[in-house]
This record gives structure tokens, sequence and C-alpha cells, in this order.
């Protein structure tokens, strides 16, 4: 604790020395200040009031945001071009101000919902959204930083407060040491929708437009109510998660009540400068306890034509988005599996050299939705979905993620998702529908899905 207030004091003291160099008064977007941590925190200390984290325990990689310096909402089929426009109008005016020389920047988080036309009846998350967030942590490569972000033009003497009393909040919590899961608590299932009844029907259905050559693929969902004994704890959840799926980006939104929670698999895309990277993941299988029925259900699972024919669907479509924006295009000849604790996946990885002036806003309204959560064709899959599913998806296979100052960034599909509030959780899980697919056999890979957060929870 002692620690904890000599790195509050200090932190407290460069703010008030760098406080006046900042161009407060003129200034007209967002200016960003940048204070070096001396080592990196176990994690990032859940705070009441909006919060939005993204961690992935294998890269060594956690940032975080905290309140609301300006955010930005949109929706229909224009939603991701609006908050381009609002994202270009920063970038030309964001000013960064890095006494320790720390090399990072601040940042904005986007996230949009399944559809550009989805009514979220849950005000906490719109259709489209840009979140720049007052307070940022950073953890990167062995080292951390704090980001205090502001729009300008801001008076300094009520800045100065406003950023104190964040670094007062959050600063004494980042030295304690990395919270110990709670004992299991059982989960009481509150109902699913579809029921397994409406699931067959509608995957016959679904097998029925793709026999008649309407649809290659489509991808239902079904969404699982539970209620714990206790309110969950999203500190421990996240770091639950992030122990038992450390190749998977754990992700938890929150503006108001509920928290949007997600360890996904599954990148969108990754863009730095002018490389790109994306994901196919599509085809799924159990896992096995024994090493060696593991490696025959993997062996089998990479053979099987269903699986093959499902995962090559999404391949095809995420190299024909990104033909058109890349100058060359580099994708392996086949999948290689994806293991996760308790499923794995067909997946194939794409690389690309982009072409000028391409950015995170252009590929992601070019990538999203790919046939792994909406279907091939993408409007046929979109519209059948509409009039058949009989659930509001929300932001669950929607997208979110990280965009820079310059516009380059990476956003991950919303995937294993879970939406809470105090001790309910909702989940979401999906399955993909192509010739052959089993409804029996489809539902228990939804049921496999869901286990994932089930898990988590039950020691949250």
């Amino acid at each position: 604790m002692l620690q904890s207030l000599q790195v509050l004091d200090q932190l407290k003291a460069r703010l008030r020395e760098t406080l006046a160099l900042l161009p407060l008064a003129e200034g007209r977007g967002p200016v960003s200040l940048i204070l070096g941590l001396p080592h990196p925190p176990s994690g990032a200390p859940d705070l009441d009031g909006p919060r939005f984290y993204f961690a992935h325990s294998h890269r060594g990689d956690l940032r975080a945001g905290y309140g609301i310096a300006g955010e930005w909402q949109a929706q229909g089929p224009e939603r991701l071009s609006k908050l381009r426009h609002v994202a270009l109008g920063l970038s030309d005016a964001w000013v960064h101000c890095d006494p320790d020389e720390t090399g990072f920047s601040g940042f904005a988080m986007l996230g949009f919902a399944a559809t550009p036309e989805t009514q979220t009846r849950n005000a906490d998350l719109p259709n489209a959204l840009l979140w720049l967030p007052e307070l940022a942590l950073i953890v990167r490569g062995g080292q951390s930083a704090l980001v205090l972000t502001t729009l300008c033009p801001a008076p300094g003497d009520d800045l100065r407060a406003r950023w104190e009393s964040w670094l007062d909040r959050l600063v004494p919590l980042l030295g304690r040491p990395a919270l110990d899961p709670l004992t299991p608590a059982h989960l009481d299932a509150l109902g699913s929708t579809p029921d397994r009844d409406d699931w067959r029907t509608l995957v016959l259905n679904a097998l029925d437009e793709i026999q008649r050559k309407r649809l290659e693929k489509v991808v239902v969902c079904r969404r699982q109510r539970l209620q714990g004994h206790r309110r969950f704890d999203l500190d421990r959840l996240n770091a639950a998660l992030s122990y038992l799926f450390p190749s998977c980006q754990v992700i938890n939104i929150r503006r108001h009540a509920a928290s949007l929670v997600a360890a996904t698999p599954e990148r969108l895309f990754t863009q730095r400068r002018d490389q790109v990277e994306a994901d196919a993941i599509a085809g799924t299988a159990r896992r096995a306890e024994d090493t060696e029925r593991d490696a025959e259900i993997a062996l089998a699972f990479q053979s099987c034509e269903k699986n093959r024919r499902e995962h090559r669907v999404v391949v095809e479509a995420v190299r024909e988005a990104l033909d058109q924006c890349c100058r060359h295009l580099d994708a392996p000849e086949g999948p290689s599996i994806l293991r996760l604790n308790n499923a794995q996946h067909l997946w194939t990885r794409l690389h690309g050299e982009l072409k000028p002036g391409v950015d995170a806003f252009e590929l992601a309204e070019r990538l999203h939705p790919t046939p792994a959560t909406n279907g091939q064709p993408r409007r046929a899959a979109h519209d059948w979905l509409d009039v058949n599913e009989p659930l509001e998806r929300g932001w669950y296979t929607g997208a979110a993620g990280l965009i820079e100052p310059d516009l380059t960034g990476e956003l991950w599909v919303l995937l294993r998702c879970a939406l809470i509030l105090d001790r309910r959780a909702d989940l979401y899980a999906g399955a993909g529908i192509v010739a052959g697919s089993d409804p029996d056999d489809e539902w228990q890979e939804t049921e496999q899905k869901m286990a994932a957060m089930s898990m988590a929870l039950q020691f949250a």
C-alpha cells in the first residue's frame, strides 16, 4: 500500500508539472497526457462508471479505458462511415504529451452491433459507438502507462482536479495482487431462446434453404439465461477467462449498468501501418482429456468434409474482401487447428499489404460480417436471419476493438459472449449450418461454446 501511495504522489507531481504545457485553451481536439508507471499492474481494476477492458494473456497486452472524454454514436448502413468522419477530425487535431518517453499514445474504442439495423433495447450499448476514455491504462511489452485525455478547449484548474480524482481512484488499486478465484458456485439455468425443439426447426429450415441453393451457409444462434447465487465479480471473471483461455481476447464493456463480456478467439483484423492480418475461423470439434483421444478427434476433424466446407466458405469471403484493398495477399494452402480449453477450430490466418489510404474503418466495413457469424451469400443470409432467428443479437457477433490516432487498429469478433447484470447472465453462442449439418450436433456445439463462459462464471 505504501508503494502505491508513493507512485500516486509521483504521478500527481508529474501531472502538475506538465499540465501548464498542454494546449488546453487553444486546442480544438483531444489532448492526451501519458504518464509512465514504474511496473506493470497485475490487471485493470473495475471502477464504478463507464469502463472497457481488452486483455490477451499470451501476448501480454492489456488496455482499459475509464470514463468518457467523448463518445459518438451511429446507426444504419452508413454507421462506420459516420464514425470514421468523426475519427478523422480527432486524428487531425490530437495532441500528445509524453514526458516519460513511453512511446504510448491515446486510443479510442470502436464497437458495433451484429447488423446496422439492430435496435438495441439495452441502452447501455447503442448500435455503433466510438468511445474516447478520460483515463486509460496500457500494458504492453513489459511496460505500462496511464493516459489522461480531454477534449479541448478545457479549463486547466477543473481538469487538474478531475484528473487527480481519477488517479486517486485507480492508482492505489494497481498494486493489488491478482485476485484468486472464488469457490465454484452453482448456476441456475433459466431457459434457452430458442429452446431445443425450436432450435431443431430453425436448423431444418436453414437446411431446406441450403438444399434449394438459396444459401450456402447460415449461422444461427441461441441465448441461454443463467442466474448465480451471488453477484458476479467482473474483476474475477476477467481473471478466470484469461486463465482458462489465454489465447483468446477477453473483452469487458460497460457504459451504464450491464456489462458485455467476451472471450473470443477470432480477430476480425489487426492493422499496423500498411500491414493487415485477419483470421478465418469456422468448424468446431470438442476436446478430450486423454491425449491420444484428443489427437484422434483432431485428425478426424481436419479431414471432415462438412467442417472443411464450412471453413472454406469463410476463407474465400475474407480473401475476397481483402483482395479489394490489398496490393497483395498471402494465405496458407490449408487450415491449422486452433486449440482452446474446451473446443478446437479450423483456423486460417491471412496476411496482406494494404493499398494507400485504407484504414480500420474501411477494413471493418469490408470484413464484417464474415460467413463465420452471418452466412453466405452475405445479404441472403442476413435477410433470412432477420425473418427467422427468434432473438435480438445486439452486439453478439458484432465487433469491438481499439483505434489508434492514425486510424489503424485491431477489432475482434464478439463471440463466446455474456451480457451480465448483477446475478444474471445471458450467454450467446451460434453454429454454422451447411449441407450435412445435424440439428442435435449443432445444439451440442453451442453447448460447448457456452461452456467457456459458464465455467468462468462459476468462479466469479
